[in-house]
């Protein structure tokens, strides 16, 4: 009851902060957990059709390494979660960042397919592990009125990962036999935002207080208030009422309130939200990665030369970062599930018409169009996962629901192919237009409202937060 009093208290000094250049510093070093994500994500699409060509690869051979990096991705979101909630938020994410700058390493100077796959798997495993705790983190630390506001600013800056790697395939891929090797060396960059952790990111507080730390917590929040401006509390958080009234904490089990179990997410009272943030997961993730990577192949496949998809595939993934900040005015004003239903359909009808077109403008114009609708729901589904979870398993339960999209997209890519050879190009993006809908219908008929609220009211499944409430605590 104590730790469940400090955690108020705690909330309420971090949510009545002023963004301040501490915030504008954490935004920065975390987004570049997720630009690299990104990088090694998308890298694979623009060397694939390098990599065919090198090495005799048959579609269904490129199906398994991109594959393969989805099953390290599924390995990492779910390790990096358990870890963070487990050791720590901030030296999980070093010690990820580390797997993947030596993994990186490796995809450089492999010599076969069997050797990729190795190196690729691993990859994923530190990039998406460090990336789904970077969301915590930012989500931890930023006031309940700019939450999605300053994830949004992250996922802009993270997203350039994705024209990174795509302009990195267009100049270096066709110029030398080696120059794939290039494109994934660019992980190796990944060191300098190890540093700005170091350097930038301090433990969460939130994640101290839940682990009875109050002391160590106490100490964070008066450093962020002073680089904030504003004065400390003169009462320490250990020993100061809770503002605002809180239910006592529901027992989960019997090492409750300690080790994050993964059978909690899938018991009430964390059932329900659990699935939820799963099925928004996997269905958003499935149709924007297998949009990303099948792209290319499939357009030269369909008669284009490589330097053409290349350019093209480069100039939609450059449409990425747009849409991030196309949700600025929403994400902090708007229901995010409502949000994510509507971008979903908005979506689906442009996957629809892009399956249609051959025309090189027709399919550079909805290209963009498709990448920047799937951009903007990116940051509404990212910060979402991570409101919906109280501290103690946020970035298990977060974590895990995204990497459930990636052990989907184990089986994906082959899926994809299945349907290119078995039903052609256009059936490719109908049915990615009818992934789109579901994660937004399924967040408004069971999801509940977070917009506003501080994560100490939307973690606590006895005050469920519906559409008709208000927005604001």
């Amino acid at each position: 009851m104590a730790a469940t009093a400090a955690a108020g208290v705690l909330g309420n000094r971090l949510d009545r902060l002023p963004l301040s250049p501490f915030h504008r510093r954490l935004v920065l070093a975390l987004a570049g957990m997720i630009l690299f994500e990104w990088v090694e994500t998308y890298a694979f699409a623009f060397v694939a059709p390098a990599l065919r060509a090198q090495w005799g690869l048959s579609l269904s051979g490129i199906a398994v390494i991109a594959g393969i990096g989805q099953l390290g991705a599924f390995i990492g979101g779910v390790l990096g979660g358990y870890l963070a909630d487990r050791l720590g938020r901030r030296r999980t994410m070093l010690a990820l960042v580390t797997v993947y700058c030596a993994a990186t390493a490796l995809c450089v100077v492999v010599q076969s397919p069997w050797q990729l796959m190795v190196a690729r798997c691993a990859a994923h495993v530190g990039a998406q592990g460090m990336a789904v705790v970077a969301i915590v983190v930012l989500t931890e630390f930023v006031p309940a009125a700019a939450r999605g506001r300053l994830q949004t600013y992250k996922v802009a800056v993270g997203s350039l990962g994705i024209p990174i790697a795509a302009w990195a395939g267009y100049f270096l891929v066709p110029q030398w036999s080696w120059g794939w090797r290039l494109v994934f060396g660019l992980g190796l960059f990944g060191v300098v935002f190890a540093w700005l952790i170091r350097r930038w990111v301090p433990e969460s507080p939130r994640w101290l207080v839940a682990r009875g730390e109050l002391e160590r917590a106490e100490e964070v929040v008066r450093s962020i208030e002073r680089q904030c401006g504003v004065p400390p509390r003169e009462e320490p958080v250990s020993v100061s009422a809770p503002a605002v009234p809180s239910a006592p904490p529901r027992p989960v089990g019997p090492d409750a309130p300690g080790r994050p179990r993964l059978a909690e997410l899938l018991r009430p009272p964390y059932r329900r939200r659990f699935l939820t943030v799963s099925v928004m997961w996997v269905t958003g993730l499935l149709a924007y990665s297998a949009f990303n990577t099948w792209t290319p192949t499939f357009l030269s496949e369909n008669g284009l030369e490589l330097s053409d998809t290349l350019l093209l595939s480069a100039v939609l993934a450059t449409a990425a970062p747009l849409g991030a900040l196309v949700a600025l005015p929403l994400i902090d004003r708007c229901d995010r599930r409502l949000a994510q239903l509507a971008l979903g359909t908005l979506t689906a009808v442009t996957l629809l018409l892009f399956g249609l077109v051959r025309d090189t403008t027709a399919v550079l114009v909805l290209g963009c169009v498709v990448s920047l609708l799937f951009q903007m729901t990116v940051p509404f589904l990212q910060v979402y996962s991570a409101e919906i979870f109280p501290t103690r398993i946020r970035a298990l339960g977060s974590g895990t629901a995204n990497a459930l999209s990636r052990i989907f997209n184990f089986a994906a890519p082959m899926l994809v192919a299945a349907i290119y050879a078995g039903l052609g190009y256009t059936a490719v993006f109908a049915f990615l237009a009818a992934l789109g809908v579901v994660g937004g219908a399924v967040a408004v008929a069971f999801g509940p409202r977070t917009t506003g609220v501080s994560l100490e009211a939307t973690g606590t499944p006895e005050h469920p937060i519906t559409a008709k409430e208000s927005a604001h605590p």
